[in-house]
Order: C-alpha cells, then structure tokens, then sequence
C-alpha cells in the first residue's frame, strides 16, 4: 500500500507539479491543455504538420490531429505553421459559433477547445507566426518556442521575446520534453 502512494504521489509530480512549474516560469496560471505543434516532410515533399495535446501534464492522444498541408509547396516551416494554426482555429471558432446559435444536434467538438498555451517545436520563427495567426483571428493564448540546443534537444523556452532558462532536472523540463519528443514521433509517423 505504501508502494501504491509513493507512486500515485510521483505521478502527481510529474504531471501536476509540472504543469505548475511550466505556469510559474511564464508567470501566468496553471495551464490544464497544452496544444504542440511539429511540422515534418520528406526530403521536402509529403508535407504535415502535427498537434499534440497534454492534458493536466499527460498526452489526450484521442486529441491528436495530423494535418496535410494543402497550400504550400516545397518545405516552407512558417508557411506551413501559418496554414496549420489558421486552419485548427478557425475550425475551433466555427465550432464555438455553432454552439452559440445552439443548433440542435450540434455536438461539442475537440476544435472548439482552446489550449491555454500553445507550444511550437521552434524559436521565435515559428512563435512570431502563431502570435501573427492568432492575432488576425482576435485569439489571446500564450505562445512559446521549445528552444533547442546544437543537439536538437531543449535547452528552453521562448516566450515573450526571451529566452527563459529552464533547470534540467525540473518537471518542467522533463513535460516539455516529453512533449517535444511526443510531437516530433506524431509529426514523422
């Protein structure tokens, strides 16, 4: 028994504990989900993009989305990005637009729920890109860059136009990792 809530209190911590560290290094309140996004291609062609969703600090894979990238040729990241998160929040405003007319039969759809921060597998690129994209459709959600060092592994986040240092042995560190590494599996699948 003991056992059992030594490990229910680590798992506490790891998803918990972690999400409140991720909140108090961005100075706003605990998040409950967290979207990812990755783009991916083969050697430039077959572009996608993946959006990866963490509930409470545990991946809701039942939330996942693959997008094929429909506009853009060649391997253009921002472009790419810009077409991902314009298409995902415009269906999610639709969503909710519907709900407000109340349409019989209209169930609610994963669309229509916003992430209270928004995770982009890049720097201040692809950050600058969402904030552009949810600007011109009125959205105020917290965006952030995993920052990554020579080895491709995170070093940080950029948020606000800094780059915020995040203690490796951290819960933090070890979610965005995670959903670094989660995003990047989903995107290359």
């Amino acid at each position: 028994l003991t056992q059992k809530f030594d490990l229910l209190e680590k798992d506490i911590a790891k998803t918990q504990g972690a999400i409140e560290n991720l909140g108090k290094l961005m100075g706003i309140p605990t998040p409950v989900r967290i979207e990812s996004f990755d783009n991916s291609n083969i050697m430039g062609t077959s572009p996608v993009s993946a959006m990866v969703v963490f509930e409470n600090g545990k991946p809701n894979k039942k939330e996942y989305r693959k997008y094929k990238i429909k506009t853009v040729e060649g391997p253009d990241d921002y472009a790419s990005m810009r077409e991902v998160l314009t298409r995902r929040f415009r269906h999610g405003i639709e969503e909710r637009e519907k709900l407000d007319m109340e349409e019989k039969d209209y169930k609610l759809g994963s669309f229509s729920n916003f992430p209270d921060i928004l995770m982009m597998d890049g720097g201040k690129g692809q950050v600058n890109i969402a904030l552009e994209v949810l600007d011109s459709l009125n959205l105020h959600i917290p965006v952030c860059g995993m920052v990554k060092d020579d080895n491709h592994r995170t070093r940080g986040l950029y948020y606000n136009n800094e780059e915020i240092p995040i203690a490796k042995n951290s819960e933090g560190f070890r979610l965005i990792t995670r959903m670094q590494d989660e995003t990047h599996r989903f995107a290359i699948e």
